[in-house]
């Protein structure tokens, strides 16, 4: 059964509450900065699933997740999501131990634009003149940063895309977000397992064992909310709501982590701050009329 593609009140406040948790990860994970980002990964993954278990237990939606289990078509689905959520973890870990925090959040900002330009191409969205200058707005600010720094922005465009097609992929799964959330880490967890295994005494748990399990949380509340979000609102929604985290993450990059801010980021970021105005003005002013 297909979800609706308009925009719900209910559908609001979970991503409004998602975006802002995920504007404060940067702080969590900074203080695993110790840990190696795959380590880290794998315990986000495995962590999450007694929480997300015991979600869908109160609500009591586990005959669902038996379903999508038996289901090859689901199986398939969910694979592709959890190999686009675990691949975008992995990039922004590495970022925020790397003191890249900044270039997570520039993919971030970029992502809304990108969610715009699936919804137009994938979801037969209707892409106004306004959307479009946005777009190429935020394309020309990443050529900037590419001529200038000599290498492509590749952390940024790689949390771009991964999160972009993971939105657009979790939109079209066919079960409900919090069985989509843990049908997913449920399909990573032998990998996740696995990697600990191998690891063996030189992983880092015994180092860090409340912060590594309190991946599970950090991970698992605001994928659940965004889930339930992405199932409520329309794509391109979806996707300029997002910069309410990336704000947030580049003011702890510089503010808190003391990143440098330097001269192509200064020309870039504040194009993409106009390029996200210049969409979300008259997307505020429909909704405001509807």
């Amino acid at each position: 059964m297909s979800t609706p593609n308009i925009d719900t009140p209910r559908g609001l406040g979970f991503a409004l509450s998602a975006y802002v948790l995920w504007g404060f990860l940067p702080l969590y994970m900074k203080a695993l900065a110790h840990v190696p980002p795959i380590e880290i990964v794998a315990h986000r993954i495995l962590w999450s699933i007694p929480i997300a278990a015991l979600i869908l237990v109160v609500m009591r939606r586990t005959q669902d997740l038996v379903t999508a289990l038996r289901s090859p078509r689901m199986l398939v689905m969910g694979a592709i999501t959890a190999a686009l959520v675990s691949a975008n973890w992995a990039i922004y870990v590495w970022a925020i131990a790397a003191d890249r925090a900044l270039d997570a959040a520039l993919g971030y900002y970029i992502n809304p634009l990108f969610s715009v330009a699936l919804g137009a191409l994938l979801l037969g969205e209707r892409l106004t003149r306004t959307q479009g200058a946005a777009i190429c707005l935020a394309a020309f600010a990443v050529v900037i940063l590419t001529v200038q720094a000599g290498t492509v922005p590749w952390v940024a465009i790689s949390l771009t895309v991964t999160w972009g097609f993971y939105a657009y992929f979790k939109k079209q799964l066919p079960i409900g977000p919090n069985q989509g959330f843990l049908l997913e880490v449920l399909i990573l967890s032998p990998i996740a397992l696995g990697y600990l295994m191998w690891l063996g005494p030189q992983n880092s748990f015994p180092v860090s064992p409340w912060l590594l399990m309190g991946c599970g949380i950090v991970t698992a509340i605001p994928l659940v909310l965004y889930a339930n979000g992405a199932k409520g609102l329309k794509m391109s929604t979806i996707g300029i709501l997002q910069y309410i985290a990336p704000t947030m993450i580049f003011l702890v990059a510089v503010f808190v982590f003391g990143e440098a801010f330097d001269t192509s980021r200064k020309i870039a970021f504040p194009m993409i701050w106009a390029a996200l105005i210049i969409y979300s003005v008259p997307m505020i002013k429909e909704m405001r009329k509807a």
